[in-house]
C-alpha cells in the first residue's frame, strides 16, 4: 500500500508510554474476559457499560498532539487524514474524529479503555483509540495479514463508527436495540452497524487514490490482504480459535463471510449508499 507521502492531519494525540489507572480492579479482569468476543472493535455501549460497573474512568494526562515522529505513528495520521479527506467529500456536513495512541489502557470518553478490547471508537468523545499492539496481536494470534492495508482497514472500520454517528445510524441501533425483544434480537443491530462499518472501510479504500492525488493507495494484491484479515476477525472463526462452539445468535460483528462481502462490496462500489446493511431487519 502506498501511503508515505499522504497528508499529514497532525490531529493525533499521542498517549503511548503515560501510566494511567483505572478506578476499580475487576475492570482488566472482565475486559480480558470480553476480549476474544469483542475483539476488533468494541461496542461502545459495552464499553460504558464496563466502566460504569467496575468503577469508571482513571486518571490520564493529555499526550502531544500532532504528527507523531515514528513510522506507526505517523502511517496512522497519514491514514486517518486520507480517510477524512475521502469523508470530507462523501458527506456534507463531516468533522473529522479524534484519534488517540496509548499503550495499555487509557480514559476514555466511555469508560476506561484497555489494550486487550481492541481498536474501538467511542462516540461520547468522538474519537478513535488504538493500542498499536493490535497489528502484532491480528497477525500473530488471529492469523490476519501484516499487510499495511490489512491494518488500514481497521482503522478505516473505527472511521466508519464515526461516521454511523454523525449519520444518527448509531443512535438508531441503539433505540432499537431498547426495543428488542430478546439478545438476539438485539445482536442483529449490533452486526449490522459493524458490518456497514467494513463497508464504510472498503468505501475509503476505493477513494483513497483520487482524494490523496495517488499518494495514498492500494496496490495489488492489498485489497486480498483486507479479506484474509476479514476472515480472521469474523465471529465464527474468532469462537473457533476461542474453542467454543459457533453461535450465530451471539455474533456482535459478523461472520467472517459477512465481513469479507461488506468490505468488498463498498471497495467495489465506492459508495456509501451501497452499505445498507440493515435493509434486511
Amino acid at each position: 500500500m502506498k501511503w508515505k507521502g499522504g497528508r499529514r492531519g497532525g490531529r493525533v494525540e499521542d498517549r503511548r508510554g503515560m501510566k494511567s489507572a483505572a478506578a476499580g480492579g475487576g475492570l482488566g479482569v472482565i475486559v480480558l474476559a470480553l476480549a476474544g468476543y469483542f475483539f476488533f472493535g468494541i461496542d461502545p455501549q459495552t464499553t460504558q457499560q464496563i466502566a460504569s460497573q467496575f468503577g469508571g474512568a482513571g486518571t490520564q494526562e493529555r499526550g502531544d498532539v500532532g504528527t507523531p515522529e515514528d513510522e506507526a505513528g505517523l502511517f496512522v495520521d497519514v491514514v486517518g487524514s486520507n480517510i477524512n479527506d475521502v469523508w470530507s467529500g462523501l458527506m456534507d456536513g463531516y468533522t473529522p474524529p479524534n484519534t488517540v495512541l496509548y499503550t495499555q489502557g487509557t480514559n476514555t470518553g466511555c469508560g476506561y479503555g484497555q489494550a486487550a478490547m481492541g481498536p474501538f471508537y467511542c462516540p461520547s468523545d468522538q474519537t478513535v483509540y488504538l493500542d498499536l499492539s493490535f497489528w502484532r496481536q491480528m497477525e500473530t494470534e488471529l492469523g490476519a495479514s501484516g499487510a499495511d492495508f490489512a491494518k488500514a482497514y481497521v482503522i478505516g472500520h473505527e472511521f466508519g463508527h464515526h461516521v454511523q454517528t454523525l449519520t444518527g445510524a448509531s443512535q438508531k441501533v441503539r433505540d432499537a436495540q431498547q426495543r428488542a425483544g430478546s439478545q438476539a434480537e438485539a445482536n442483529e443491530y449490533t452486526v449490522a452497524l459493524e458490518l456497514q462499518a467494513d463497508c464504510y472501510a472498503g468505501v475509503w479504500a476505493a477513494n483513497a487514490s483520487a482524494a490523496s492525488g495517488g499518494r495514498v493507495a492500494l496496490e495489488e494484491g492489498d485489497i486480498e490482504e483486507g479479506l484474509r484479515t476479514a476472515s480472521a476477525i469474523g465471529d465464527d472463526a474468532l469462537q473457533r480459535r476461542a474453542g467454543r462452539n459457533v453461535n450465530p445468535e451471539s455474533f456482535t460483528h459478523g461472520s467472517s463471510a459477512q465481513r469479507k462481502e461488506w468490505l468488498l462490496r463498498g471497495y467495489q462500489t465506492g459508495n456509501p449508499n451501497s452499505c445498507d446493511t440493515f435493509a434486511s431487519l
